[in-house]
């Protein structure tokens, strides 16, 4: 046995190392220190079809040490995927080649997810272990039924991001997730013994996780803690012992073959030692046809499955739809002021009904407004619900959500302060790059918020997200705005989506058409106030309220303006040139109001624009002291434009 699984290691090693050689860049010691647990994994225990990459009862591979990527590239060759062919991977690290330096996801190839930054696949997965979870109670045992594994190195357990992961799987139970723990003792810098000396079983098993230790080159213990992590009722974390880079007489065990080629010279020794008498990227038929039987051999497990998963739930939607349009129409009769927070609620209210959209909060629901009667909480051994309380844990709470997104048809929603959205930032980019529809709710949107002060008062961080590609941002005016931003959101099957909410009340401000979304366009003329205008005010969120007060009141001074509500710049960008021109370039004065940092808003005013809003830190005072404070209120603004004027 063992010489046997030794020879197919020896494929993914080999072509690991030439891949990295041929680059001149890359990470061979990874690739090569846990080719034994990967040929064990592949051959005897995953679940998967390579001609059939979407198969919905798979099981899932993530890749969170993702510098190691040549493993993953070498197997999805070696079994047989058309994703990857022998050219890319001679074309690692090159232009346009799916073997990229780290894995990027693309649907339908093997590659699950985008990793990388280190700790995401850990998260990605818990996402990934709780979709199958939810799915195995919508559906049923015979659909799905499917595990999880991730292989994480030591560099993805000293990022933070892991620990809350983790924390919340064992919490969870997630008796689907395998962890592969590369214990190879060696990072960037060194051995890890430089920064860490944790006890990474008590950790583990301080989190309610299952934890066994394996010689991670020795065939039968590998073997052996696959087979027990499969009857484990908890997630279970198996620490493989591996030498890095091994096989190579002088590199193995050390940092140089983390992240270097090892060079010319030294693989004719790793050649020599491992008895591999084969040019580079040569794999001998016997082993390569035994490689694509193991791909075949999982092919035979996928059958109908896929067609038993069809999506039973169109039949909600023209319900839920309707229910949307008649809340729009009964708020309008009442006319109260309400926050966007609670009119997102509202929205959710309905929206909830929906199977596949699965909630949560980073432990501010109350805050939030995220969690509505209608929801019903997933718990330990009961993922029945809809509904995820994440903890404090807002790093993995997007990370985890990227992992539900990729699973399958759920699409995850989750909130936070947006503020906090600084600890979302690497999920939340890594989202916008797989294209992949996951829903941030970022409430107390700016120092509208009040009391708390500057250290929960979002400045900078509308243009931070806003600068990220790909990625929808939202700031609804009203009721009516929110719930377009929502529908729209839901809409975006290519991109996340940021919607941006208010903690204070804010009175109404669209109060007519309310039957086409006109928030779905990013911008569009609110009010006018006259024929004859002179200055166009654009605004989100909150100031479009203030806009409208700016502009009746200029009115009554026979200064005649229009009101732009820009609910989503980066749909606003998409628009037609005429149609973008139509809504900026009427007047010679373009006025933006927000309250936030007013760079970002320059593209829109020009050089001889007025930008108003705040570039400096907020204060702890009642919102509207606040506010005056900062010069952003009807006199205030007034003020200033009669100066330009």
């Amino acid at each position: 046995m063992s010489k046997q699984y030794k020879e197919l290691a020896n494929c993914i090693r080999f072509l690991s190392i030439d891949a990295v050689q041929k680059a001149n860049s890359g990470h061979p010691g990874m690739p090569m220190g846990m080719a034994d647990v990967a040929t064990v994994l592949f051959k005897d225990f995953l679940n998967f079809d390579p001609k059939n990459p979407n198969w919905i009862n798979r099981d899932r591979f993530v890749l969170s040490a993702g510098h190691g990527s040549m493993l993953l590239y070498s197997l999805l060759y070696l079994t047989g995927y058309q994703s990857v062919s022998l050219k890319d991977i001679k074309n690692f690290r090159q232009l346009n080649s799916i073997c990229a330096g780290h894995p990027e996801y693309h649907k339908n190839t093997g590659i699950e997810t985008t990793t990388g930054p280190l700790g995401q696949g850990i998260s990605n997965a818990v996402g990934f272990a709780i979709s199958e979870e939810i799915l195995k109670k919508q559906v049923g045992e015979k659909i799905i039924n499917h595990k999880t594994y991730v292989l994480a190195g030591d560099g993805c357990l000293m990022e933070g991001i892991s620990h809350e992961a983790l924390s919340l799987a064992g919490h969870l139970k997630l008796k689907n997730l395998i962890l592969l723990f590369d214990n190879n003792s060696i990072s960037i810098d060194g051995p890890t013994s430089l920064a860490v000396s944790d006890d990474h079983e008590k950790r583990f098993k301080s989190y309610g996780w299952d934890f066994i230790k394996i010689n991670g080159h020795n065939f039968g213990e590998i073997s052996k803690a696959l087979k027990k992590a499969q009857k484990s009722k908890k997630p279970v974390a198996i620490s493989c012992k591996t030498t890095i880079g091994y096989g190579s007489p002088n590199k193995s065990g050390q940092a140089s073959s983390h992240g270097s080629p090892l060079g010319e010279e030294e693989i004719k020794l790793v050649r020599k030692k491992l008895k591999w008498n084969y040019q580079p990227f040569e794999i001998p038929k016997n082993l390569m046809n035994e490689w694509n039987s193991i791909g075949q051999k999982a092919s035979q497990k996928a059958k109908k499955i896929n067609k038993e998963f069809s999506n039973k739930h169109k039949q909600t939607e023209k319900t839920i739809n309707d229910s949307i349009e008649k809340a729009k129409i009964e708020y309008l009769k009442t006319l109260e002021p309400m926050a966007t927070r609670k009119c997102s609620e509202k929205f959710l209210e309905i929206a909830s009904k929906l199977p596949y959209l699965i909630g949560g909060s980073a432990d501010l629901a109350g805050s939030n407004n995220t969690k509505t009667k209608n929801h019903k909480i997933i718990k330990p051994n009961n993922f029945s619900g809809n509904y995820i309380h994440y903890g404090v844990r807002e790093h993995a709470m997007c990370g985890i959500m990227n992992g539900i997104s990729l699973h399958s048809n759920l699409i995850p929603y989750g909130g936070t302060f947006l503020i906090f959205s600084d600890y979302c930032k690497p999920s939340i980019r890594l989202a916008a790059m797989m294209k992949k529809r996951v829903i941030y709710v970022f409430t107390h949107d700016s120092i509208g918020l009040g009391e708390d002060g500057p250290t929960h008062q979002p400045i900078e961080q509308l243009t931070s997200l806003r600068s990220i590609p790909n990625l929808n941002v939202f700031r609804p005016a009203d009721l009516i705005e929110t719930f377009e931003c929502w529908q729209k959101a839901l809409q975006s099957e290519n991109a996340p989506s940021v919607i941006a909410l208010t903690r204070q009340g804010i009175k109404p401000i669209r109060l007519k058409n309310i039957s086409e979304n006109m928030s779905a366009l990013g911008a569009y003329e609110i009010l006018r106030t006259g024929n004859d205008i002179k200055i166009t005010l654009i605004s989100s969120g909150s100031e479009t309220s203030l806009a409208c007060d700016v502009s009746h009141k200029l009115a009554t001074e026979s200064i005649y303006s229009k009101v732009v509500s820009m609910p989503c710049q980066e749909l606003f960008d998409q628009q037609s040139k005429d149609y973008k021109n139509k809504t900026l370039t009427e007047t010679e004065l373009v006025v933006s109001i927000e309250a936030s940092e007013t760079g970002y808003w320059k593209k829109y005013t020009g050089t001889n624009g007025l930008n108003f809003g705040i570039n400096d830190f907020g204060k702890s005072a009642p919102y509207k002291e606040i506010y005056n404070h900062f010069e952003l209120s009807v006199e205030g603004i007034i003020k200033r434009i009669k100066e330009k004027l």
